[in-house]
């Protein structure tokens, strides 16, 4: 009996523990839609929007931009105060005393040393690898490394290294980031930061996610040295909720996979009292209409993202509404208010909640540069001539007119024009199609495309490869490609497939230079050129496209170490003509707009700033007795201090 018994009391209490589990908790203070589900919560491994925004919530490096002014301003973080050397190479942070992990460790110069290491490690593979080559000594510490552990590979193939040998390696690695790169801890309250070179936007950088530190204590619990490598070998666990240290305004208190997070506010948090929720929920909503629909019901608050193809008409009706408050609406635009502040003084209107902000990214396809596809194929665009008789052959005034229909600007540059200020002069970029403002001029600028395929060996169309195109699911990413494959039959002749893919076969392809062209975009993390343009670098992490180019590369060494910052800019701005105009690694399609929902009457902390960077932290219910329930916006334009 006792034998019966005893498993049904196990399989009770299992079943028990999982409704407990289950059990629904009180509704968070602020609910919002993250766009896609996060990909990692490992702050190194990170380069998607959703998973830098989940990092500022549960993290906090040296510095923090401020999204209510007009230049992003940088302002303490953990580093509560810093000197600049003369020479603009030597940086000396010091860590405020309350600053702590959320377990009550004092977080300290030591965490960001140990966590710059472990980015550095090539078996990282962190994909923002180039912002820790700003380092004195980082780029010299990588490539040793990397050739390092080739070498012992290479001697354990021929049985030619020792038990344990991958320790020893490890511990030489220890002393050589020691003795090579410019980041030392003098004291646990002093970091010491050395560049390779003057950058002028360092302090920006060390407000990015992936130069947060991590919680040496917990990462060691995970990660080890092969004793027979010598590689860094991680196991599964340490990003989970219930096991995650972090150091942010927020602590991850559950994650359930492809169903919701919640996060709870980190009682240790240096600077707690700025912080207006205790609670946030994030449920995994990935369906265009039904996240406009959980909207609508009242399920959420903010969604960062809205993709469902009737968005176009969601936003006509708000540019009803304005139109019935015209004389209003024009009043306060001409007081150079926010676009946020003017709905809040309009009346209150559902119409409203759609916005629709102009950001730093664009939307582009790639072409993979690499000199065979990945089935062994020859690969046609491999050639330069190729790459632009095809970015010519595109219409996209079509695509944002007849498709997007929300006001993208069509683009000619990667960078958005007049985005950077006035310093800096976009090229002109190449002639397409969309340019023309009759179907003489079309043809015209169709002929020299097809010129363009004859040099480079292709005169006939019909021995030209099949052209795939690829795209994610969603997002009407489906309806631009038919565009385009439809604009390269009629104007090249060429054969053309479309192939719509899972998001993550999709990222995995292109990590992969597994595609002929595939649909991308880029959101700029900072306020400078190099921002769009190193992606485009031989060994960028974010080098889609396989795009190798030693001169490029060496315009943008020499725009590096260029004192005269005019000059620089001059020289930045020629790399992204040579870009843009000769090598078209990737041809621009528009430049974003980015469409959120949220009620300015009821929500304050998203931000209308053209960066688009929002800071979820800052989020404050307005009347809901916590917090400052003061509504927040973006100082006025005309005859505001910014």
């Amino acid at each position: 009996m006792i034998r019966v018994a005893l498993p049904l009391l196990l399989l009770a209490a299992v079943v028990a523990a999982a409704v407990i589990a289950d059990r629904p908790q009180p509704p968070a203070d602020l609910t919002f839609i993250n766009g896609e589900d996060p990909n990692t919560l490992d702050l190194q491994r990170m380069s998607w929007t959703q998973d830098l925004r989940l990092a500022r919530l549960l993290s906090e490096g040296l510095t923090r931009t401020d999204p209510f002014t007009r230049d992003f301003r940088q302002e303490p973080a953990v580093a509560e105060s810093w000197t600049v050397s003369d020479d603009g190479r030597t940086y000396i942070f010091r860590i405020r005393d309350d600053a702590k992990w959320s377990n009550g460790d004092p977080v300290t110069a030591h965490d960001f040393v140990y966590s710059w290491r472990r980015a550095l490690l090539p078996e990282t593979a962190c994909k923002y690898i180039n912002f820790f080559w700003f380092l004195e000594g980082g780029r010299a510490f990588y490539d040793w490394r990397t050739d390092a552990l080739a070498d012992l590979e290479e001697r354990a193939s021929r049985g030619q290294s020792h038990p344990g040998e991958g320790l020893e390696l490890w511990q030489t690695t220890l002393d050589k980031f020691d003795e090579l790169v410019g980041v030392k801890a003098t004291g646990d309250r002093t970091l010491v930061v050395t560049l390779e070179r003057p950058v002028p936007y360092f302090l920006e950088l060390c407000a990015f996610p992936l130069l947060y530190p991590l919680y040496p204590p917990l990462l060691d619990r995970y990660e080890h040295p092969n004793p027979d490598t010598g590689r860094i070998e991680s196991s599964a666990g340490w990003t989970k909720a219930g096991t995650l240290i972090s150091n942010g305004p927020f602590i991850l208190e559950r994650w359930r996979f492809k169903r919701d997070m919640r996060l709870e506010r980190n009682p240790y948090y240096w600077d707690a009292a700025s912080i207006n929720l205790d609670s946030i929920s994030i449920p995994s909503i990935t369906d265009p209409n039904a996240v406009v629909l959980a909207y609508e019901s009242g399920g959420i608050d903010w969604s960062s993202d809205v993709t469902a193809p009737y968005r176009a008409d969601m936003y006509a009706r708000k540019l009803a509404f304005y139109d019935e408050h015209r004389d209003e609406y024009d009043a306060l635009v001409a007081q150079g208010l926010d676009p946020i502040e003017i709905d809040r003084r309009l009346p209150e209107d559902p119409r409203a909640h759609i916005h629709a902000f102009p950001v730093f990214g664009t939307y582009f396809y790639n072409f993979n540069c690499s000199k065979k596809l990945s089935d062994g194929r020859p690969n046609p665009f491999a050639d330069a001539r190729v790459r632009r008789a095809f970015a010519m052959t595109i219409d996209k005034r079509a695509i944002v007119e007849d498709i997007k229909r929300i006001g993208e600007p069509v683009a000619r540059t990667l960078i958005p024009p007049g985005s950077l200020g006035p310093g800096y002069h976009s090229p002109r970029g190449l002639d397409c199609i969309s340019d023309a403002k009759n179907d003489e001029q079309r043809e015209a600028i169709a002929q020299r495309a097809r010129d363009l395929l004859a040099e480079a060996g292709y005169p006939d169309p019909d021995e030209f490869i099949t052209v795939e195109l690829v795209f994610n699911k969603d997002s009407g990413h489906d309806l631009i490609a038919q565009s385009i494959a439809k604009d390269w039959q009629r104007y090249l002749g060429v054969k053309c497939t479309l192939a719509q893919k899972e998001l993550k076969v999709y990222r995995n392809d292109l990590i992969k230079h597994n595609f002929i062209t595939a649909r991308a975009g880029w959101w700029g993390d900072y306020g400078d050129p190099t921002t769009f343009l190193e992606i485009s670098r031989s060994d960028n992490g974010n080098n889609d496209r396989n795009f190798k180019s030693p001169a490029f590369d060496a315009m943008l060494d020499d725009a590096d170490y260029e004192p005269d910052p005019q000059k620089r800019l001059d020289m930045l701005a020629e790399c992204e003509r040579v870009l843009m105009e000769e090598e078209l690694p990737m041809v621009p399609l528009y430049h974003y707009v980015q469409m959120s929902l949220f009620d300015a009457h009821h929500l304050s902390g998203p931000t209308s700033h053209p960066r688009q960077e929002q800071h979820v932290e800052l989020f404050d219910i307005l009347s809901d007795g916590k917090g400052a329930d003061v509504p927040r916006s973006l100082p006025p334009l005309v005859g505001s201090a910014e």
